[in-house]
């Protein structure tokens, strides 16, 4: 993003705009960018928004409650969680749905004067209370308003990512995986978590009592949601067990594996020429004549077969 008009004070950028490069324009107000995309939000996020805005005066007040419901030590599950990012001191770390700050405060103190954390919620009203938390911390904080789908950062830009608490209302959560691990440098850590009765509970009278309190509890494990560079995934059940959490270190594309290596016994073949090698399917009397002579040869199927359809093949065209 290219940034048009600024307003320094003090050495700070207090007003301007951000150009991105398909030409939208994102505000600088106050010292906050806006970088909420798309710009019409989907009903789903607007609802979610606004409850989110509606809690804020109170979430604080209440939200120790989800901890102690359980017998659960807030501050030693959020640090659990936060070990999980392998942080250093100059680690550049992004918190999406950073909320009102009870993580991004324990992610701030454990990194140093050359350590960054950028902090991003979709709702005004929680961002505000972060900033005010994150005053007097060593590393530098970067807060913004933004769309947890829709990261406005380049590829591999950061160390970690961690999420806690709200992507299940996102509008597109697989869309939010992908892009916690897209822009994550290779190697580093992404760590997520929200509410979800495990299945196992759901048809328990634990389980019905609190899906009937509070219905954030019914949404599905969004493990069909993990992106494919998620790479040695662990999922923890936290809090009263009715909580997951996610943690995988960021690859790049589809995993590797060797394919092509020759695997005994009478089926023979590579994993690859398994897949890739398929023909149209024969009676089963041809496929029992097949076997008989391969087995004859001594011989796996897939060299036979090779074989024959190579000389049938080379007779049929005249080589």
């Amino acid at each position: 993003m290219r940034l048009s008009d600024p307003v320094m004070v003090g050495g700070e950028i207090t007003s301007g705009v951000l150009l991105g490069s398909g030409g939208n324009r994102f505000d600088i107000r106050d010292g906050l960018p806006n970088l909420v995309f798309p710009f019409e939000l989907p009903r789903a996020d607007r609802d979610a928004l606004q409850v989110y805005e509606d809690r804020a005066e109170v979430y604080d007040r209440y939200l120790p409650l989800t901890f102690s419901t359980y017998g659960e030590d807030e501050q030693a599950v959020r640090n659990a969680m936060i070990d999980k990012l392998n942080l250093r001191p100059d680690s550049v770390v992004l918190e999406t749905g950073a909320g009102t700050g009870r993580d991004s405060e324990i992610i701030a103190r454990r990194l140093g004067p050359d350590g960054r954390l950028y902090i991003q919620d979709l709702s005004p009203s929680f961002l505000a209370r972060n900033i005010e938390r994150m005053r007097g911390v060593d590393a530098k904080v970067e807060p913004a308003l933004a769309n947890g789908y829709y990261l406005p950062f380049a590829d591999n830009s950061f160390d970690a990512c961690y999420h806690f608490g709200g992507i299940n209302a996102f509008g597109d959560i697989k869309r939010a995986f992908a892009e916690m691990a897209r822009v994550t440098k290779p190697g580093g850590k992404v760590v997520v978590g929200d509410e979800s009765m495990p299945p196992w509970l759901r048809d328990t009278e634990f389980g019905k009592i609190l899906m009937n309190s509070n219905p954030e509890f019914r949404y599905p494990l969004p493990l069909d949601k993990l992106p494919i560079e998620a790479r040695k995934t662990r999922l923890e059940w936290i809090i009263g067990g009715v909580f997951y959490v996610f943690d995988f270190e960021v690859g790049e594309g589809e995993p590797g594996a060797d394919f092509d290596f020759a695997i005994p016994g009478a089926r023979g073949g590579t994993h690859r020429t398994r897949y890739f090698g398929q023909l149209e399917g024969v009676t089963p009397e041809a496929k029992q004549l097949a076997q008989q002579a391969r087995a004859k040869m001594n011989k796996s199927m897939h060299q036979w077969l090779d074989e024959v359809i190579r000389e049938a093949a080379r007779r049929d065209l005249g080589d």
